[in-house]
């Protein structure tokens, strides 16, 4: 547990091959079902300061309480995600802390002397932020905002995972707007 944020909610993993990725986890490991979404709708994206269009893929599974996020980059724009395989790395890129204060926990981290990197937003209560601070590969931090669609989307994935037969293990990502 984080003496700063809590309990470490999310790993998140960059892979070159999603759908392989996703196999693999439910294949190999028994982690799933995996909710798919091919391009996220990012809103208000920042790298450094300046706004990109970026284009990800995304899927999402829990095992336990711990929820794995496997991230595959579709085109050039500047990201953390990127830089990360430009590296020469693969695999984890993120630890991500989830805050239903986000202000309030984004101020804190930044008078800690943490560094916005990359940050957006997905729907209306899922803001996000990377800070710069990576000691080795994997130790990017993440804070996200868990509250509304966002949060519920997220406790629909976990009720999924407990207790699944291995069933359907890719599914697409619920519609925000309807959760």
């Amino acid at each position: 547990m984080s003496r700063f944020l809590g309990a470490t909610r999310q790993l998140g993993y960059v892979v070159d091959d999603i759908e392989s990725a996703m196999a693999h986890w439910h294949e190999v490991i028994g982690v799933g079902p995996w909710f798919y979404n091919p391009r996220v709708p990012i809103e208000d994206y920042l790298y450094d300061g300046k706004a990109y269009e970026v284009h990800n893929s995304v899927a999402l599974a829990n095992s336990g309480p711990i929820q794995v996020e496997l991230i595959q980059t579709r085109n050039d724009a500047p990201s953390m995600y990127r830089d990360f395989m430009q590296a020469g790395h693969r695999g984890l890129q993120h630890i991500a802390f989830w805050t239903q204060n986000y202000d309030a926990d984004l101020a804190r981290l930044e008078g800690m002397g943490f560094k916005r990197k990359m940050s957006g937003k997905v729907g209306e209560s899922g803001r996000f932020v990377y800070f710069d601070r990576e000691a080795h590969p994997g130790t990017v931090i993440e804070l996200s905002e868990v509250m509304g669609p966002k949060g519920r989307m997220f406790d629909m994935i976990r009720a999924a995972s407990q207790d699944w037969d291995g069933s359907d293990p890719v599914r697409p990502f619920p519609d925000l707007g309807r959760i």
